[in-house]
């Protein structure tokens, strides 16, 4: 059988070792700003920051600012300032880092790393023969996971 080859389970051992240690700072980063992007609807790591922008003169109505307070607009001049809570620069920049698109460079970190969590989740059942307890036990775990998750997501 395919996952009883020893050499193919020995190289993926190492490899899921290696790029596990690799991917341990990744992933505490990724875990940080994934906690923190939880509680973004609220203001709890969140200060509130003046934002001032020179914006089209003589606007009758001027776009609306989501999360926006005490607007105050000049419509001689354009100038438009508000107060919006904000996370501090660097957990901004984390949560950036999170909710990159494939627009900004920082996808391909996002990708290497989504692919990276897609090989230790296959490369997982290489650490135990496939006629073992554990590795029976480890489909039901596997198996339990993926139903509650979609309870959640369906509730």
């Amino acid at each position: 059988m395919f996952m009883n080859n020893r050499k193919l389970s020995n190289k993926v051992r190492v490899i899921h070792r290696y790029l596990g240690f690799f991917l341990a700072g990744i992933m505490f980063v990724y875990a940080l700003s994934g906690i923190t992007l939880t509680f973004r609807d609220k203001d709890y790591f969140k200060k509130p920051v003046l934002v001032e922008n020179t914006i089209e003169k003589n606007l009758e109505i001027f776009p609306t600012i989501k999360g926006a307070q005490g607007i105050s607009y000049d419509p001689i001049t354009g100038d438009l300032s508000y107060t919006q809570m904000q996370p501090p620069k660097v957990l901004g920049a984390l949560e950036k880092m999170h909710k990159a698109t494939s627009s900004t460079p920082l996808y391909f970190l996002n990708v290497f790393f989504g692919v990276s969590l897609l090989f230790f989740v296959f490369s997982a059942y290489w650490m135990f023969l496939p006629q073992t307890d554990v590795f029976k036990k480890a489909i039901y775990y596997t198996i339990a996971g993926i139903v509650l998750t979609f309870i959640m997501i369906l509730i």
